[in-house]
C-alpha cells in the first residue's frame, strides 16, 4: 500500500475547501442575479417598456440554482412559463435575456420567443414552454437521445404543481422508468396552481404518483439551496450511471402573483402568508445567514456581490433598451405552423 504524504493530503483538503467556498459564493451570486433580474422585469412591465406578461420566479431561486449547479453545461434542461430563473441558472446572459423579453433582434430567439419561450441551446437549455407540462416530453426525448447515443448526459424537466394534472407527465414517467432513462423530473410546488391552492386540485400523495411507476422520488425543502444541491447531485449521479429516472418535489413559494398583472392576491391567499415566507423562508436570507455563520463571507462581502449584480442588471437593461428590433422581413421566418 502506497504511503500518503500528510502534507499533500492537507494541500488537497485546502484546495477542495477553497473550491467549495468559491462554489457557494457563485451559487449565492446566481440566486441574487435571478432575484435582481426578475425585479427589473417587473419594473419594465409596470413602466410599459415590456410587451406581454411575465411570470416571476422571485422566492424560488434556490430550486433553479441548486439543480442547475449539479449539471454540466452539456446536460439538458427544459423549462416553464415561469422560467427566467432556470435559464439564468443554466448559464444564460442577462443582456440577451432582457433583449428577448423586449422583443429585440439580439435576444436569444431574435425577440420572437419572449418571456415564456426562451431557449439557450449552447448551455443545454432546450427551451421554456408556455404549455403547462408541455416540456416533459422534450426532456424525456432528450434523455432517450442521450441513451441511444451512448453519452452520459442527463436531462432535467422543471414543471410546477399545476402540471400534475396533465397526462403527459405520467406518460413520460412510465416510459422513462421502463427504459431507465437519465432524466430528473423537478416539480416546483409553490402551493398555488395559478389562483387555487394545490390541495384543491391535486389528490393524494404527490411523490406517490412517481413511485407508482417505480421512479425514485424525494421531497425536500426548496428554500434550502444546500439541500437542493446535495440531493440533486445524488440524483444526477444516479441518472448518469444508468440507474434511471428520479422525481424531485421541491416545496417553494412565489412571492409575487401568478403573473406580473396579478397585483391584488388577497382573494386567494393572505398577506400574512406571503410575509411569513418572505421574512422567515427567503432562500437568499437562509443561504446568506449560513455563509456568514460559517465564516465564508461577511456583510461587506455580501454588499459587494449585490453591488456587482445590480451594476450588471443596469448595463443589461440598457443594452436591451438600446438594441434594435428585428427587421420586418423576419416576421414570417422560422414559422412552421
Amino acid at each position: 500500500m502506497k504511503d500518503i504524504d500528510p502534507k499533500t493530503s492537507q494541500v488537497n483538503s485546502i484546495e477542495k475547501s477553497r473550491t467549495e467556498h468559491e462554489q457557494w459564493l457563485h451559487m449565492y451570486r446566481q440566486m441574487l442575479k435571478i432575484r435582481k433580474f426578475e425585479e427589473n422585469v417587473n419594473q419594465l412591465y409596470t413602466t410599459a417598456k415590456m410587451p406581454g406578461l411575465s411570470h416571476l420566479s422571485i422566492g424560488q431561486e434556490a430550486v433553479a440554482v441548486g439543480v442547475c449547479e449539479s449539471l454540466r453545461s452539456d446536460d439538458y434542461i427544459t423549462s416553464t412559463h415561469r422560467g427566467h430563473g432556470h435559464c439564468l441558472a443554466k448559464g444564460a446572459k442577462t443582456n440577451l435575456m432582457f433583449a428577448e423579453l423586449l422583443g429585440k433582434a439580439s435576444g436569444y430567439c431574435s425577440g420572437k420567443g419572449g418571456s415564456m419561450h426562451i431557449a439557450d441551446q449552447e448551455n443545454g437549455n432546450l427551451g421554456a414552454n408556455a404549455i403547462v407540462g408541455g416540456s416533459a416530453g422534450i426532456a424525456t426525448g432528450a434523455a432517450l437521445s442521450a441513451k441511444m447515443r451512448g453519452t452520459d448526459q442527463v436531462a432535467v424537466c422543471f414543471f410546477g404543481d399545476g402540471a400534475l394534472g396533465q397526462g403527459i407527465i405520467y406518460e413520460v414517467m412510465n416510459m422513462s422508468s421502463l427504459w431507465k432513462l437519465p432524466v430528473i423530473y423537478v416539480c416546483e410546488n409553490n402551493l398555488y396552481t395559478e389562483y387555487t391552492h394545490y390541495t384543491e386540485t391535486t389528490a393524494g400523495n404527490i411523490i406517490g404518483r412517481a413511485k407508482a411507476f417505480h421512479v425514485h422520488a424525494e421531497e425536500i425543502d426548496g428554500q434550502d439551496i444546500r439541500k437542493v444541491f446535495s440531493t440533486t447531485r445524488k440524483l444526477v449521479e444516479k441518472a448518469r450511471s444508468g440507474d434511471g429516472p428520479s422525481f424531485l418535489l421541491c416545496k417553494t413559494y412565489r412571492y409575487y402573483g401568478h403573473h406580473v398583472g396579478d397585483i391584488n392576491r388577497t382573494y386567494y391567499r393572505s398577506k400574512e402568508e406571503e410575509n411569513e415566507w418572505k421574512i422567515n423562508r427567503d432562500p437568499l436570507k437562509i443561504f446568506a445567514n449560513w455563509m456568514i455563520n460559517d465564516q465564508l463571507i461577511d456583510a461587506p462581502g455580501l454588499e459587494q456581490i449585490e453591488s456587482d449584480v445590480q451594476s450588471e442588471m443596469e448595463d443589461s437593461v440598457q443594452f436591451a433598451l438600446d438594441a434594435p428590433y428585428p427587421d420586418l422581413n423576419e416576421v414570417d421566418k422560422h414559422v412552421y405552423a
